[in-house]
């Protein structure tokens, strides 16, 4: 049976109706908290993750918005605390890759979109989230989903993506310092390669078996692995923790 609002800490997770968004979702929900399932288009498997966090005990709302619209974020805002109360946590787990190949091959269409989803949405989605706690002062931490690309650099299959990233660890480094002195945590995962529909999206689904030889463990990640990392970063086990990005690759 779910709790009432508001008796737990909400946490909103963008891009959460899948892969690790939905693994950290359900784990959010086992260290207590409240969550907000946003989503892009995918209803059904939103509901889905809402179903499975409810399950567990905890309040869930699956949220609609595109992270790349101002107008969509306040929105999405709006409904998470309508439904659970005020926003204690934010996760900015939702991301695209575009297609695998030569930086040289990438259409405007697809820099466009990737810039503003990974990196534009993460400032949105942490501009809104301040916002708020300027107002009732419950936001406590912001986790932002990076990816071991960003010190690769990803040659010869998303540079694009790869400098996207690199973005989000700075803004995660910078954001972190700026907001200490509030209390006001602002910390980063960066995945090695999960299994996810990242791959098939990205135009190879078979993309795991040719990439887990190169990694010093020998496999890919898996989706709850790398949100018990997430979620860690959320909780006060790591209170004394910001301003930095958390490495969960596999020894890459």
């Amino acid at each position: 049976m779910a709790t009432t609002k508001g008796s737990n800490p909400a946490v909103l997770i963008t891009g959460a109706s899948r892969g690790i968004g939905a693994a950290t979702a359900l784990a959010a929900a086992r260290e207590g908290f409240d969550v907000a399932v946003n989503y892009a288009s995918d209803h059904p498997a939103a509901e889905a993750v809402v179903a499975q966090v409810r399950a567990l005990g905890r309040n869930a709302v699956a949220v609609a918005g595109d992270v790349a619209s101002q107008a969509a974020v306040t929105a999405m805002f709006d409904q998470a605390e309508q439904a659970l109360g005020p926003i204690a946590a934010l996760v900015n787990n939702a991301g695209i890759t575009g297609p695998i190949g030569r930086f040289a091959d990438v259409d405007i269409h697809n820099l466009e979109r990737i810039l503003a989803i990974n990196v534009l949405g993460t400032f949105l989605c942490a501009r809104e989230a301040l916002a708020r706690h300027a107002g009732h002062g419950a936001l406590r931490v912001i986790v932002n989903v990076s990816s071991v690309a960003s010190t690769t650099g990803s040659p010869g299959e998303y540079v694009h993506y790869a400098a996207s990233k690199g973005a989000v660890d700075t803004f995660t480094v910078g954001l972190g310092k700026e907001l200490a002195a509030q209390g006001i945590r602002v910390c980063g995962v960066a995945p090695g390669s999960t299994f996810t529909e990242i791959h098939a999206k990205a135009g190879e689904p078979d993309r795991p078996a040719r990439v887990a030889p190169k990694i010093p463990l020998g496999r890919l990640a898996q989706p709850e692995e790398i949100a018990q990392a997430v979620v860690w970063l959320l909780t006060p086990a790591a209170s004394y923790v910001t301003a930095t990005v958390l490495r969960a690759t596999g020894g890459l």
